[in-house]
């Protein structure tokens, strides 16, 4: 049977990616724009969560930047950042905590620049575990979380959003063991849409494509968004 990815118009003209420089609780966050393409049938604004700035993580990572393709190709505008600390950003590492505060300043800008579209929020590892944080205070119209790395942090006390939510986890991840996300995942309700990859570590080396066509199929089948509201 075809899948949604292959089903679901591309638009072949990709938008030139625009740097920008936004105000953050810790200085200035450096941040990139892909504009939205004319006639996408997905009223969304997407906001892309790099992984472990202690780490080599920033807005350039291969997954990161594969995550913002993805949703480029399906027509939204998308916005990706680097958290404080990282390459052009101001401040210092703060342990998610600070970086959950950095999310959520570049989302205001992002749904100031497109007022009255829904927020898909993505993130890759640690960028997982931020927009996890961050959707415990502001309503996220898709949420999506690559490797969401549950070994590391307590989400003991997180809600599940009530929004579409994809899970997307390799069974040979080296960093973030699929079990422990398995346990940690089924024991949540209402519970993620999960997508369990075999064969896949934690950076999708070679595994990229399938990524995307893991994600535009879900944001497919969910393309009706939830209800969206301004920042608590």
């Amino acid at each position: 049977m075809e899948s949604a990815a292959l089903r679901t118009p591309r638009h072949k003209t990709r938008p030139v990616e625009k740097p920008l420089m936004l105000a953050g609780p810790a200085g200035k966050i450096e941040a990139r724009l892909i504009p939205p393409v004319a006639g996408s049938r997905y009223p969304a604004v997407a906001v892309i969560c790099h992984p472990h700035p202690l780490h080599g993580g920033n807005l350039d990572n291969k997954v990161t930047a594969t995550l913002a393709k993805t949703m480029s190709a399906l027509g939204v505008p998308v916005l990706r950042f680097n958290f404080r600390g990282v390459g052009a950003s101001g401040g210092r590492f703060a342990s998610g905590i600070g970086e959950t505060e950095d999310l959520l300043a570049v989302i205001r800008e992002a749904q100031r620049l497109y007022p009255q579209r829904a927020l898909w929020l993505a993130g890759f590892s640690f960028g997982a575990y931020v927009a996890l944080r961050a959707s415990q205070r502001i309503a996220v119209d898709h949420l999506i979380t690559v490797a969401p790395p549950v070994n590391l942090y307590d989400l003991s006390d997180f809600t599940p959003p009530e929004c579409p939510w994809l899970l997307i986890q390799g069974t040979d991840d080296e960093v973030v063991p699929y079990k422990q996300v398995l346990k940690w995942a089924t024991r949540l309700y209402p519970a993620p849409q999960t997508a369990y990859l075999d064969d896949v570590g934690h950076y999708f080396h070679g595994k990229l494509t399938t990524l995307q066509s893991v994600i535009t199929d879900s944001i497919t089948a969910h393309s009706a968004a939830c209800p969206a509201a301004k920042l608590a």
